[in-house]
């Protein structure tokens, strides 16, 4: 009885066992079918994919499954919209530079695409992006204005033309700002001439921003501190000749009294012409005269 028991026991056990082995196996070859069906995808299948995982917004997903469609299906009609759309997945990340990386791929690669200016405005765009406030370094802003006009240049009929060069504007304003700034700091520290060359950069560079007509002004003031008055008086004249109504008009007139006081004080201390040694007539006495 004991026997039978125990037999019984162990029959019931092995049986399990293979049901859950079979179980085992049966999943296996499943998964390595599935796996195997995944890697069977053609390039439009998986693109699209990649494109569901976008919508999604799983970009990770959508980033594996586009870069798939670009490095194995480069000859399909879908790899330029795939590595556009790895940029927008890389973009919408907030990975900037990445993003930058695959527009750049793209324009580089695939010249003929009608993805391509796209691209060129996407890629200044990560660059915008990345441009920080005025008071900290500026290469961003720099690099977003060289991509923008680059984008300019080869498309200028694209539809995106007007929001270009508002961004351009706005950061030549950036520049001009930051510049303006600097002189402004070596006015307060009294380092005039310094103060003079940011000044000027921003009348150079920038002179169709709003820095251009206090840059002017405070030019002339800073001539004024280093004592040349002559060129402080060139620039206040032309600042009134420029900005004929400006807000700044009370302190160009009181800079303008500055100057005036400054040049009549050098014409009181120019130095008196020494008068040349009178000719005596007298002729030097000649040995053994």
């Amino acid at each position: 009885m004991l026997h039978h028991l125990v037999d019984k026991h162990l029959h019931k056990n092995i049986i399990t066992f293979f049901s859950f082995t079979l179980t085992l196996l049966s999943a296996s070859f499943l998964g390595c079918g599935s796996e195997e069906a995944m890697k069977q995808l053609g390039a439009e299948e998986r693109y699209e994919l990649g494109m569901k995982a976008f919508r999604n917004e799983d970009y990770l997903a959508a980033i594996e499954d586009f870069k798939i469609v670009s490095l194995q299906y480069q000859g399909s009609m879908v790899a330029d919209s795939a590595q556009f759309f790895m940029g927008e997945s890389r973009f919408l990340r907030e990975e900037y530079i990445l993003a930058a990386f695959e527009y750049d791929v793209l324009i580089r690669t695939m010249p003929s695409s009608n993805l391509v200016a796209r691209s060129r405005f996407r890629r200044a765009t990560c660059y915008y992006e990345l441009s920080p406030d005025a008071i900290l370094d500026q290469n961003y802003s720099r690099k977003a204005i060289d991509e923008y006009q680059a984008f300019l240049e080869y498309h200028p009929t694209d539809t995106l033309v007007s929001l270009a060069e508002k961004r351009i504007n706005e950061l030549n304003t950036k520049l001009a700002q930051k510049d303006f700034g600097n002189g402004m700091t070596y006015m307060h520290m009294e380092y005039y001439k310094a103060a003079t060359y940011y000044f000027d950069v921003v009348l150079d560079k920038y002179h169709d921003t709003q820095f251009a007509e206090p840059a002017l002004l405070k030019k002339a003031e800073a001539l004024s501190n280093r004592k040349k008055y002559t060129e402080a008086k060139e620039a206040l004249e032309k600042f009134r000749e420029k900005y004929p109504t400006s807000a700044l008009k009370s302190d160009a007139d009181k800079l303008n009294a500055d100057i005036e006081a400054g040049l009549r004080s050098e014409k009181t201390k120019k130095p008196k012409m020494t008068e040349p040694i009178k000719d005596t007539g007298k002729q030097v006495p000649q040995p053994g005269s």
